[in-house]
């Protein structure tokens, strides 16, 4: 019973929320290029530091191992 009571008590409450308002900015037809290049360059940019990254790693990884076995 008094899960039940809880319950009806979170439903009645629920007038409390608000609806978001539409915001008055008007977004125009037009893009610009360079903005759209940017973009295009920093994911190319973070692309080449991943794969560096993944790359980098293992190659690390036989060079220290490599190391070690050599003494």
């Amino acid at each position: 019973m008094s899960a039940e009571k809880n319950l009806r008590f979170k439903v009645n409450n629920l007038s409390s929320l608000e609806i978001p308002q539409k915001s008055d900015n008007k977004i125009s037809g037009r893009v610009d290029i360079n903005v759209l290049l940017n973009r295009a360059r920093k994911v190319r940019e973070k692309e080449a530091m991943t794969s560096l990254v993944f790359v980098g790693l293992p190659l690390s990884l036989i060079f220290v191992v490599g190391l070690i076995l050599s003494f």
